[in-house]
């Protein structure tokens, strides 16, 4: 891996103001020679004309959140970014690579969840370049690569968690903090080689895929149905425990046990029920 290291280069504009001089000069030698008659001033002339085109080469600009990467023949110097109008080695190559924050919207991707149940999954990363000469000389492309091992990243974070399940386990659909963290370290691990760091990873879509979701959808159902009546039932047996203890707490009514159970019975009929129960008076004995 390529460590990167700073390089310093001088000012563009001073170095601007001695190319002018050296291009008029350039100009005077010539113009004398042809005037004059006399070939020797040409040949100075010549010479700092080539110098003043060989010099435009080494002016360069470094925009904010941006970098550049300065390599001679094919050998890394260092790198800048130190904003402005900067001038180097006419022979050196300036690689220039954007530092601002980028999004990259992943498409949705048909993958099977840890229990095998094909879901349809897309993230949103937010990410930037940290390390020019890891983003420039360590991978072949560094866009791609980002795109790549994202979407690499998403079906290995897709695998591992089922899509729903109980309150107490993670999931891709319940625990989103806990699944977004292992994601963003989980790209982060991958990215590095790139130099690149995620500022932030989470998921944009979450769903089960076309072919189950009817299906899962009424098994959802039929879950909250269940947990709803258990709930019901726990609350029924609770008010039905409450109301005998208080009774023969208060001597209201003695009751034997069938009674007991009978009255357990209408209770539990009354709270369970879906619909208003309908009450029967009793105008005869409690034993009629």
């Amino acid at each position: 891996m390529h460590a990167e290291k700073s390089i310093k280069t001088i000012s563009g504009v001073g170095m601007l103001i001695l190319v002018i001089l050296t291009i008029a000069a350039a100009i005077f030698l010539i113009i004398s020679a042809i005037a004059n008659e006399d070939f020797r001033p040409l040949i100075g002339g010549l010479v700092l004309l080539v110098l003043f085109l060989l010099s435009l080469n080494g002016f360069f600009v470094v925009n904010p959140n941006e970098s550049a990467s300065i390599l001679l023949f094919g050998d890394y110097k260092g790198t800048t970014s130190r904003t402005g109008f900067h001038f180097a080695n006419p022979f050196y190559k300036k690689l220039k690579i954007s530092l601002r924050a980028r999004n990259l919207n992943g498409e949705r991707l048909k993958v099977n969840d840890l229990s095998g149940n094909p879901v349809e999954i897309a993230v949103v990363v937010v990410w930037k370049v940290v390390n020019s000469a890891h983003a420039l000389f360590d991978v072949d492309d560094y866009e791609k690569y980002v795109w790549t091992q994202s979407e690499s990243a998403v079906r290995h974070l897709a695998s591992a968690y089922p899509y729903d399940g109980p309150e107490n386990e993670l999931t891709l659909r319940g625990a989103t903090d806990e699944i977004n963290e292992h994601l963003l370290k989980e790209l982060q691990e991958r990215l590095t080689l790139a130099g690149v760091e995620v500022l932030e990873a989470r998921i944009s879509h979450l769903a089960y895929a076309a072919e189950i979701a009817g299906a899962m959808l009424q098994r959802q159902q039929a879950n909250a149905v269940v947990a709803a009546r258990q709930k019901i039932v726990e609350g029924a047996v609770g008010m039905v425990e409450m109301a005998l203890a208080q009774l023969g707490q208060k001597d209201l009514v003695q009751l034997d046990e069938d009674k007991k159970a009978t009255m357990v019975s209408n209770l539990l009929v009354v709270l369970c029920s879906e619909h208003s129960a309908q009450p029967v008076v009793n105008t005869g004995t409690l034993y009629q």
